[in-house]
Order: structure tokens, then C-alpha cells, then sequence
């Protein structure tokens, strides 16, 4: 069955806002990558999913871990209200699985940072955000 061409235009259009945005996530997660690297951490994960659980970024920070959750919007405040309860929900299921793979499993030491990007590229981390 053909689509009025209009209605093709609008999915081609969807299509395309799709990929901008995964493009523009995927180049915030490496640029709060790099963020928390400068800063001595080093990557344990990128997008690590399992069992249903997805992290953007898990840091190695010596012993402790830093589950990174990685917003970007047009500005901090939006980017921010982007992340709901049932979000941090399985964020905590997610982080509980990677746990399960260290030596001291979930003992231990971890935190669950924000970490917010804006239009412009900035970086604002909010430690201990949940």
C-alpha cells in the first residue's frame, strides 16, 4: 500500500529528527566521557545493557564506581527535566546488574551522577544526583 506523499515527507522528516538527535546523544555521552577522564576516571562501560538495565556511562574512579546518566537538551534546566522517577528506577535495576560483575558486587562503593548538556555543548555534572 503507498502513502500520500506527504505522509512520506513527514516520515522522512521524523526519520531524520531521529538520527539528529541519536547523533547529538551519542557525541554528549562522549564529550561527558572525556569530561570525567580529564578529571582522573577512567571508562568501565559506555551504553552497557543487560537484562533490560542500559548505563550510559559506568566511570572507574580507583575503587568506586560512577554511573553516569547523560542528558542533553536545549538547555540544563530541560535536560534535567528529562530524567523521571521510573527513569532513575532502572538506572538503580541497571547499576544492580553491573554490580553483580565486580568483585565486592553490589558493596561496592558507587554513586549515580547526572550529567546535563546543553545546546552549546556545555557540561553541568551533578554528583550524587539519586
Amino acid at each position: 500500500m503507498s502513502h500520500p506523499p506527504q505522509a512520506d515527507g513527514q516520515t522522512q522528516a521524523r526519520q531524520d529528527r531521529g538520527r539528529q538527535a541519536w547523533h547529538a546523544g551519542q557525541a554528549a555521552e562522549h564529550a561527558v566521557a572525556r569530561h570525567y577522564e580529564r578529571a582522573g576516571l577512567s571508562i568501565a562501560a559506555r551504553r552497557w545493557r543487560k537484562g533490560g538495565g542500559e548505563l550510559d556511562l559506568v566511570m572507574r574512579d580507583g575503587d568506586s564506581l560512577v554511573f553516569v546518566e547523560v542528558k542533553k537538551s536545549r538547555d540544563f534546566d530541560r535536560a534535567a527535566a528529562s530524567l523521571s522517577a521510573r527513569q532513575m528506577a532502572r538506572l538503580h535495576d541497571g547499576a544492580a546488574l553491573f554490580l553483580a560483575g565486580e568483585s565486592l558486587g553490589e558493596l561496592t562503593d558507587c554513586r549515580f551522577d547526572v550529567a546535563l548538556v546543553n545546546a552549546h555543548g556545555e557540561i553541568c555534572i551533578v554528583e550524587n544526583a539519586f
